[in-house]
């Protein structure tokens, strides 16, 4: 661009060469002729630009003042048609650098959630799309056209049409990257769902938020652990199907975990079951919010009865320093390494409970066999 003279000035300079207009009659040019598809001049900044080339010498105002500001009309000096000859030779000439916002937002896309990428790309889209509409809307109620201005509506036009496809290819192709890319808690948290079965290990586990259920009592004798159990693994799934469709975002529905709580925490040891006090819960991706839960609570609740449905919430668990270890064997089983852990790792490392014992059942019970079942034991822990 000729030095002095803003795109603005420049198209406003250009109005008032064809011959003198006021600036109610260039708001209707620029309006009729589709110009605002390529420069950013509102009604209120003809004004300003108008005063700005006044002041400058390079428009001057016709015959007598007008006591309405928008009816004084302008034309242009000599010295102001010859800068415009000038930057209108230069506009034609001169590259424009390419200064898309949405090139800023692409950069700045991996700090946010693919869904937000999503919904801002979408909504890119059906903006182009609508402004190529009106563009084209705009050049057939003036068909036919001089040649110049054909060309700058076939300009407007091929601009905005190659903005719709970019934008197009690049939504599907993020949307097919998202598909394929599963969230799956194990992975991306794989020192805290894979721990050593041999030896404890001390981890900084981070904010977690699930699905949950809490109730009491033997696990494997109460009705209320089985409805619970029932209940999470049928909203877990209900939201796994709603998300990929509604926000394209698909996940692995994580395994079934538990917090298990008493006055006395003897009772893990010697397995006293009906004293136990739990919370069921399935991890859920950050992107699931609390609307959802209870849309997939509703959706499970029409297909089949269980009032452990009614309980079902989103919580968010945030235990930071645990010790841990994978468990291979029946649950049963777990006893002597509960003693391990808190009767002599914890105490010989100067640790105390912090928290509610916590397990990640890692297999299926019904079909794997009682003494190949992995489980994380994991115990909150803090300097005692």
């Amino acid at each position: 661009m000729s030095p002095g003279l803003t795109d603005g000035e420049l198209t406003v300079l250009g109005l008032l060469a064809e011959h003198p207009r006021h600036g109610y009659e260039l708001e209707k040019v620029i309006e009729r002729r589709g110009m605002r598809a390529w420069i950013a001049l509102g009604f209120s900044s003809i004004y300003y630009v108008l005063d700005k080339l006044a002041k400058r010498g390079l428009i001057e105002a016709t015959g007598a003042p007008s006591s309405v500001k928008s009816r004084v009309t302008f034309q242009v000096t000599a010295r102001g048609r010859e800068l415009c000859a000038s930057a209108t030779q230069d506009a034609l000439a001169t590259l424009t650098p390419m200064r898309a916002r949405v090139l800023i937002g692409m950069a700045n896309s991996p700090g946010l959630p693919d869904a937000d990428v999503v919904a801002g790309l979408t909504q890119r889209r059906e903006a182009v799309r609508q402004q190529l509409t009106e563009v084209r809307e705009t050049r057939a109620k003036q068909e036919p056209l001089p040649s110049v201005a054909s060309a700058i509506f076939d300009y407007s036009e091929a601009m905005l049409a190659a903005d719709a496809d970019w934008t197009e290819t690049t939504l599907n192709a993020l949307m097919q990257e998202v598909a394929v890319d599963k969230y799956d808690v194990k992975k991306t948290h794989r020192a805290l769902y894979s721990p050593p079965s041999k030896e404890f290990t001390v981890v900084d586990v981070p904010e977690f938020q699930y699905i949950a259920v809490d109730g009491s009592g033997d696990p494997n004798t109460s009705a209320e652990y089985a409805n619970a159990v029932a209940a999470l693994y049928g909203v877990a799934y209900t939201l796994k199907f709603a998300s990929k469709k509604t926000l394209g975002r698909d996940f692995v529905v994580a395994p079934l975990e538990g917090l298990w709580r008493a006055d006395d925490p003897t009772v893990f040891t010697t397995r006293d079951k009906d004293s136990w006090g739990w919370t069921m819960m399935i991890s859920q991706p950050s992107w699931i919010t609390e609307d959802m839960v209870m849309a997939a609570v509703d959706d499970v609740a029409k297909k089949k009865d269980n009032p452990a449905l009614a309980d079902i919430r989103l919580r968010t668990l945030i235990e930071r320093t645990c010790v841990q270890i994978l468990h291979i064997g029946s649950y049963d089983d777990e006893a002597p390494v509960l003693d391990r852990l808190h009767n002599q790792y914890m105490p010989e490392h100067g640790l105390t409970f912090n928290g509610d014992h916590h397990e990640i059942y890692l297999s299926d019970p019904r079909k794997t066999a009682p003494a190949k079942l992995k489980t994380v034991l994991r115990q909150p822990v803090k300097p005692g």
